[in-house]
């Protein structure tokens, strides 16, 4: 492997096969001492000087930008959560009665609830598009399926890059081309791939791009991103702060009350954004991240499931066609014959860490994972 095991960066409980990080990543050693140190500066709040408010926050946003290729930091904010970040979207979407929203079958809700309320206080159509059922061609079948139903009624298609139950990958770089020419918008949830799948916002023509940083960008909870293209440069904000305002820099002034916002998407960064913990922690974590190469994390969970992938099929549990399936985060389906609670129950005895979403039992390697970690989870697979 080019990007040899990182487990070292991390400190897992060595009795535990942790192949969950679509649930929540562990943080790593670097991003705990960054929080360590950010608990103490706060300890003694006179070492924090009214530019710390400004300058980790700026730093931050530009590693994000960095690692999903925007044009431009400006257009980064730094927010709370998906659901905040949706929250924003739907407050400046322009659609009126008549239009649909696209979303698939099964979509975390964070990306489907702000869409049913604007669907009931508009009028507005939720189509979604279900998983095709038989197994056979399922991922490419769904990613056509998702084509056909966009036409000239479609407001937005809010979807994952990958989906975060089964790890199906959708072709976003064609839904946004069919889409754009509909005159509708593409909002992705990037929280299940940003960190693990390579994303390029310019190259996929997406309009926002929305992520919790707590799972596969290695972050604490609560910590989160937003990229927004030219669609929301200028939008409402979600809320009114005063570090957003112009010139919130002057603590001197901060009673010359600004009507105009900080440049860029800074006026949707959530309140408080200038986490004295949280934020350390964050850049601790897209530095490695970027060292590492998200490339690299993606080629490092392909070669360490690859073999053991054949191994499970030939046992009879399903998994997607790899083309249509990310390698940090994909779905098995059982055979008939093996009951779910047994399953789950076999590899609770055997310290495996993995989740249940749906029929899928959810599989989500990363560079803390070893062969011995695949080799415990083969042996429950292989045991029935």
């Amino acid at each position: 492997m080019s990007l040899p095991c990182q487990k070292l960066l991390f400190n897992l409980d060595p009795q535990v096969h942790y192949l969950n990080g679509a649930y929540m990543s562990p943080i790593m050693l670097s991003a705990e001492e960054a929080g360590i140190r950010g608990l103490l500066k706060k300890r003694s709040p006179n070492r924090i000087a009214p530019q710390d408010f400004f300058t980790e926050p700026e730093q931050l946003r530009g590693l994000f930008a960095q690692l999903v290729n925007a044009p431009s930091a400006d257009e980064v904010a730094l927010i709370s959560s998906v659901s905040y970040g949706m929250a924003i979207i739907a407050k400046n979407l322009k659609a009126e009665r008549g239009k649909k929203i696209i979303v698939a079958e099964a979509q975390f809700p964070s990306n489907v609830y702000p869409w049913l309320t604007l669907a009931r206080e508009k009028g507005i159509e939720i189509q979604v598009v279900g998983m095709p059922v038989e197994q056979e061609r399922r991922g490419q079948r769904w990613n056509e399926h998702l084509l056909a139903a966009i036409d000239a009624r479609t407001a937005l298609v809010a979807l994952g890059h990958v989906h975060w139950a089964n790890g199906t990958i959708f072709d976003l770089e064609k839904i946004a081309e069919k889409t754009h020419r509909h005159g509708g918008i593409v909002v992705v949830d990037g929280t299940q791939s940003v960190g693990a799948l390579p994303m390029d916002v310019q190259r996929f023509q997406l309009d926002a791009l929305i992520c919790a940083g707590y799972k596969w960008l290695m972050g604490p909870y609560s910590s989160g991103y937003a990229w927004f293209g030219p669609a929301f440069l200028n939008g409402q904000p979600l809320e009114e702060n005063w570090i957003n305002r112009l010139h919130s820099e002057d603590f001197a002034r901060l009673v010359d009350y600004q009507s105009a916002y900080q440049p860029g998407a800074r006026r949707f960064d959530v309140g408080e954004r200038s986490n004295f913990i949280i934020v350390p922690m964050c850049i601790a974590a897209l530095e490695q991240l970027l060292a590492w190469g998200v490339g690299n994390i993606q080629a490092y969970c392909c070669e360490l499931t690859q073999e053991s992938v054949q191994i499970w099929n030939q046992h009879g549990f399903w998994t997607e066609d790899p083309a249509w399936r990310a390698a940090h985060l994909f779905g098995i389906q059982s055979p008939a014959h093996i009951e779910p609670g047994v399953l789950q129950q076999k590899l609770k005895e055997k310290n495996i860490s993995v989740s249940v979403r749906g029929d899928f039992v959810r599989i989500s390697p990363n560079v803390y994972n070893d062969a011995a970690d695949v080799e415990a989870l083969t042996e429950v697979l292989t045991s029935f």
